[in-house]
């Protein structure tokens, strides 16, 4: 407890019933100065304090109890929405909660009323984290769960941290090797947005230059935004002569910073990420194949669908030191009200308004219900696909995005072509 933090009302209780014997032992100019101290240790006026001094400290039973302020629509309707988005935290889906009811409405996942709406408005932070815990879930959440030596090109590349509101994406690569590194298995390449939060994900087999480019291909085909600096830590998969040519070629070359060694906090925003976005979802075991590949494509295209339109997140405001006692102090975070990505992007100007019109269409068009559970059924394909077997050989080609796409791109649900505004100078 924060020494700031007012008292209670058992505390001030406590605190009078030990001052009464002092107070009336006292004369009266004694009393006029316990009231002062007093006065100061509660916060209540001298007044009330006297009432209460004379009186019986202990506390009567209220005489009527209160009824529920919220019954049992609005649990229904909450408990709808938490499994919706995946049973994220109160504070992330209290601010959410009225527009994703709405939108689960149009898609004939919720009848609700107009005074059901009105409740959803008001109900406060503590109040949803109350029902939460009533709330039986029926299914359950996922689990959660050194750099090399800068090379030539890496060392012409500034070492810094990005602040939290440039928008500038932050890349990592997940390895899914398993308990062994040896021979060639899948990677995930991850890029998160600093100021967004908007995530974007690709599989790729192996980590040789022609696949890395194509996930970054890939991952630009699908960015609704123009990517204007990178900042991964200091792998040679990201810093060699050929990422560097393709990034050279591009009409608007992006800029580049990495994090400095062994600073993973550098980084913070996808080394999180890679936590809750990938092992939490594909694992630790090892996928080496170019079923398993294609499948987590299959997987990220649901993801990048769900957790950019629908998933709110918060972003950090202010970071104080509050002093706790002599010698020791804390720190207190404060964080802005809970929004998706999608949401944060269209407050900027990095799309156009055609590309925001599609956006939307995208994701009122989008059950997202439905989506999480086709998101299950996706991890369930990829625990029953086999791993390779000794000497068997596999054709990366099949995974690449720029090849003849096979039933991945009839089963995807990202067809959108954006027109990406770009910043002059």
């Amino acid at each position: 407890m924060a020494v700031d933090d007012p008292m209670t009302v058992d505390e001030r209780r406590k605190y009078l019933r030990q001052m009464q014997g002092r107070y009336f032992k006292a004369d009266r100019q004694g009393r006029s100065k316990l009231l002062d101290e007093m006065q100061a240790v509660t916060g209540l006026h001298r007044k009330s304090l006297v009432r209460l001094i004379r009186g019986k400290l202990a506390r009567k039973p209220r005489r009527k109890q209160r009824g529920p302020a919220y019954g049992l629509r609005v649990r229904r309707v909450l408990g709808v929405i938490a499994e919706s988005l995946d049973y994220v935290c109160a504070e992330r889906l209290q601010p959410n909660l009225v527009w994703m009811a709405g939108h689960l409405a149009q898609h004939g996942e919720l009848e609700i009323a107009p005074s059901t709406m009105e409740k959803l408005s008001r109900i406060s932070v503590s109040t949803v984290r109350r029902l939460l815990k009533d709330l039986q879930k029926d299914q359950p959440r996922l689990p959660r769960k050194g750099p090399e030596q800068a090379n030539r090109f890496a060392r012409e590349v500034p070492t810094q941290r990005i602040p939290w509101n440039e928008q500038d994406f932050e890349v990592d690569l997940v390895h899914h090797c398993g308990i062994s590194p040896s021979g060639q298995y899948v990677h995930t390449l991850q890029m998160v947005d600093v100021a967004t939060g908007w995530s974007e994900r690709v599989a790729v087999l192996g980590r040789s230059y022609r696949v890395m480019q194509d996930g970054f291909e890939r991952i630009q085909a699908r960015l609704p935004f123009p990517i204007l600096e990178l900042h991964p830590d200091n792998d040679a998969a990201f810093f060699n002569n050929f990422l560097m040519r393709f990034w050279g070629n591009q009409l608007s070359r992006p800029a580049f910073s990495r994090s400095r060694p062994y600073q993973k906090n550098d980084n913070r925003f996808v080394e999180q990420k890679n936590d809750t976005l990938v092992r939490a979802y594909v694992g630790y075991d090892r996928l080496d194949t170019v079923a398993q590949t294609n499948l987590v494509n299959q997987l990220y295209e649901r993801m990048w669908l769900y957790y950019n339109f629908f998933q709110p997140v918060m972003r950090l405001q202010e970071k104080t030191m509050v002093a706790v006692n002599a010698g020791r102090s804390r720190t207190r975070r404060r964080y802005d009200p809970a929004r998706t990505p999608f949401d944060r992007l269209c407050d900027t100007d990095a799309v156009s308004e055609s590309g925001k019109g599609q956006l939307k269409a995208l994701r009122n068009a989008t059950n997202p219900r439905q989506l999480r559970e086709v998101i299950y059924d996706l991890l369930d394909q990829l625990r029953k696909l086999p791993a390779a077997q000794p000497g068997q050989t596999e054709d990366f080609h099949q995974t690449l995005f720029a090849a003849p796409r096979l039933k991945e791109a009839e089963d995807s649900p990202v067809t959108l072509s954006f027109e990406r505004t770009v910043p002059v100078g």
